[in-house]
């Protein structure tokens, strides 16, 4: 036992701290984009894939990483990060689905409210070109 009452926790191998700290980075850079993409893509269906592709392997990687930091702390398999990434694969992508179909149906609006301050009526400018 340390000081503060706490125990002391076994050194990581450098393989095991390599491969964890990429598994954080390449997590958190999919999380960042595809919650990026969820704030600045224009319509429903452009923003409905950001969250569901990108954001899901970014949260996937951080929990793949958490199990094998606590499969090591322990020297047994941590099988709750493992079960809630599994879940997480199997069922964004079946409510991505159901979101596309139900918005298909209901044939709403692709476009979100223009900015305050905008035209409503005015075309959108097209892009330059180079």
């Amino acid at each position: 036992m340390s000081a503060g009452g706490l125990t002391t926790l076994p050194a990581l191998p450098l393989w095991l701290d390599v491969l964890l700290a990429l598994l954080l980075l390449v997590g958190t850079a999919f999380a960042l984009v595809g919650s990026w993409g969820l704030a600045r893509l224009s319509d429903f269906l452009k923003r409905l894939h950001g969250p569901t592709k990108a954001t899901t392997l970014g949260v996937g990687c951080v929990l793949i990483a958490s199990a094998l930091w606590f499969s090591f702390q322990r020297g047994t398999p941590s099988l709750h990060e493992f079960l809630i990434t599994l879940f997480l694969f199997i069922t964004a992508p079946v409510s991505a689905h159901l979101l596309v179909k139900a918005a298909l149906k209901l044939g709403t609006s692709d476009r979100p409210p223009p900015p305050p301050g905008a035209s409503p009526s005015a075309p959108a400018a097209p892009p330059p070109k180079p």
